[in-house]
Formats: structure tokens, C-alpha cells, sequence
């Protein structure tokens, strides 16, 4: 069986679509908005016309492990706590730097169509099942991209809270206003890469940055928890004047948004260059800061970027969460999420149980 046709049997009917005359329809899943006639299929490939209905992917997980929060990367959202995480297959983009390329860009790139061995049928009630009986507090649509599976996720985490659990989207963000209202009675938590502030750059990885600025502001208005991550790539995005305006326009919003600057490696068509030295990584960071941030840290560097890998407080500076990598270190936070030393709220979602926090743990997934 083709990988077309084993993903295309793992389908449902879609939500976020319009009906257009003779049988095309409008996807509002993510910033293409793409017109699809019928028996086509949109840039992501695994949104398709069927007889003039939206079918979107539903049923299976390609990727499932129990993570760190801290992996995804989450600092400031239950920080100590384990995600149940899936993910499927297909994104909206094609980063030629992508570092979960062989899941992302299935259906898009020849290279990435034996990812379909990796898929298995799952229901919501396993998922939540195997979320209880790992002791994971959130569940998380991530790997690929989550936006063009939208209405599976939603499927899902609607029971999740019914059941007490938080739920988290770890996306590049290239969504549309219908895409996140339709998400937002059901999702917590939002991680979105902000990947340049040059439009001819995102146009290179096949989205519009406008749609991006336009996520980060629409997330943030709906309360829902937003964290930014910039991978920093050596002469893509890594310009002083490149950083400012990131930082710049991140603490327009608010400077409470925690901005995570991450290490590139070499990887998927991108094998030429260099990786991000820790240096770029401080300079980025400090950059953050003297921005007006007050949450910035430095990740996939785990032990060389010294204080911005752990959270402190805005106002008396002290370490509150000290970390090395994923790992739980130290944590102060008191139970209504303030600095134990001055009062200050520190911005984010806790657990509202300190003591249960696990310290010093392998801070590594656990397959289920």
C-alpha cells in the first residue's frame, strides 16, 4: 500500500473549511488557506477533497513518548511535569533544516514515505489511558506540524480535560484566526517558532511571516500560554539587527513571553555550514534581555549557557527553577507560582504543589 493511500484511509470528515462552488473548498487550518478542488490536495498533502468534503488525518499517532515539559521547549507551563506527546505526519512548511524532517515532510518529499511504518491506530481513550498510567499531566500534539491536524487534536484533548489533564500545541505557528478559535476552549498551552523576521526568509521555508506575528499576537490575546522559540541558524537569522527586532517586537506584546533561543545542527538538506556556537546563543539571549524580556533562555545546549537556562525573578533576580538540559535541579516557586524572596508573581502556569516536583531526574522521554 501506498503511503497516499494508508493515510488517506486514516481520515475523517474536516471542520475548519469553507465550501466553495463546484465542489472546491477553502482549508482554514493554516496560513495557505489553500484552495483545494476536487479529488486534490492541499500544500500540507494530507488534507484532501473528497466529493466536495474537507477529509483530514484522525486515528493514529506516528510518534509517541512521554517528554520532559522542558523538551518541548515549555519553562514556564507546569515546569517539572511530563507531556504525553504525539505526533502524526505532514507539515505545512519544508525548513531544509528541519530536525524531525522524516515525520514532517511525509507525503512532500520521497525520502520521508517509509515514515508510514510508523503509524499506528489509536483512539482518544487509549491516548488519555496511556497519559493516566504514565502519570503525565499534559498532553501535547507536537513532531510534526499540529496545525494541519487540527480537528484530531481537538478530538482529543477535549476529553483530556474532562479529565483533568492540560493540554499544549507545539507548532511553527503558521495558523489562521479560525484555526485558533476553534482551538482555543480546548488548548492550554502554545509553543511557536518564530523562525525569522524577514519575510523573504520564511518565504524560503515555504510560509508568510505575517501569519506568524499575527499567531504570536492572537495567542496571547486569548490567554492562552504562549512561549517563542528562535532556532538560531548561522547566516540565516543569527544578525544582531535580526535578534533586536525579534526581541523588540516579542516585548511589545508582553515582557512576560519566555523567548527560547535554540542551537542548530546541521541536519535534513541543510549539511554545509556551521552549527550555533554557545557565543551566538549568549549573544542572542543577552540580546533578549536588554530587549526587555524578562524570561529569555538559551536550549539545546544543556550545561554551557549558565544562567539562561534557569528562571529567575523579575524583580530580586534570584534562581528560582535552576536547570541543567531537561533536568530539575532546584525549585522555589511557592505554590501560588511567586518568588519565595520578594512576592512576585512569576508569569506562567504551576503546579500548585511544589514538593511533589521530581529533582534530579534523567530528564530524558520514556517510550509508551
Amino acid at each position: 500500500m501506498t503511503l497516499a493511500k494508508k493515510l488517506d484511509a486514516l481520515t475523517a470528515h474536516g471542520v475548519l473549511y469553507e465550501k466553495l462552488d463546484n465542489n472546491a473548498l477553502r482549508c482554514f487550518a493554516c496560513g495557505h488557506r489553500c484552495l483545494i478542488r476536487e479529488g486534490k490536495r492541499g500544500i500540507c498533502q494530507v488534507r484532501f477533497n473528497e466529493g466536495g468534503e474537507l477529509r483530514v488525518p484522525w486515528g493514529y499517532v506516528a510518534s509517541l513518548q512521554v517528554d520532559p515539559i522542558e523538551k518541548k521547549p515549555l519553562y514556564h507551563f507546569l515546569s517539572g511535569e511530563d507531556a504525553l506527546s504525539f505526533g502524526m505526519l505532514g507539515c505545512d512548511l519544508h525548513c531544509d533544516y528541519c530536525q524531525n524532517w522524516y515525520t514532517s515532510q511525509a507525503m512532500r518529499d520521497p525520502a520521508s514515505d517509509s515514515a508510514g511504518r510508523l503509524t499506528r491506530e489509536v483512539n482518544a481513550t487509549d491516548l488519555l489511558s496511556l497519559a493516566q498510567r504514565s502519570g503525565a499531566k499534559i498532553i501535547a500534539s507536537t513532531y510534526n506540524e499540529p496545525l494541519i491536524t487540527t480537528e484530531w487534536a481537538v478530538e482529543i484533548f477535549k476529553k483530556a480535560k474532562k479529565v483533568g489533564l492540560k493540554t499544549a500545541f507545539i507548532s511553527n505557528g503558521h495558523a489562521t484566526p479560525e484555526a485558533l478559535d476553534y482551538l482555543n476552549p480546548h488548548l492550554d498551552a502554545y509553543k511557536i517558532d518564530l523562525k525569522s523576521m524577514q519575510d523573504k526568509n520564511y518565504r524560503q521555508l515555504g510560509g508568510v511571516l505575517q501569519n506568524v506575528l499575527d499567531s504570536i499576537k492572537r495567542v496571547h490575546e486569548l490567554g492562552i500560554w504562549l512561549e517563542v522559540v528562535t532556532l538560531i541558524v548561522p547566516d540565516f537569522n543569527d544578525s544582531n539587527e535580526e535578534l533586536w527586532d525579534t526581541a523588540r517586537f516579542l516585548a511589545g506584546i508582553s515582557p512576560d513571553i519566555p523567548w527560547h533561543v535554540t542551537a542548530y545542527h546541521r541536519d535534513y538538506k541543510r549539511q554545509s555550514g556551521d552549527n550555533t556556537s554557545v557565543n551566538s546563543l549568549i549573544r542572542a539571549a543577552d540580546i533578549g534581555r536588554e530587549a526587555g524580556l524578562n524570561y529569555v533562555y538559551a536550549g539545546n545546549a544543556h550545561g554551557l549557557a549558565g544562567e539562561y537556562e534557569s528562571t529567575h525573578c523579575p524583580n530580586c533576580h534570584k534562581s528560582l527553577i535552576t536547570r541543567r538540559g531537561f533536568v530539575i535541579n532546584d525549585y522555589q516557586l511557592t505554590d501560588d507560582g511567586k518568588c519565595p524572596h520578594c512576592g512576585t508573581k512569576v508569569a506562567g502556569v504551576w503546579t500548585d504543589n511544589p514538593k511533589n516536583i521530581s529533582l534530579n531526574g534523567i530528564g530524558m522521554p520514556r517510550v509508551v
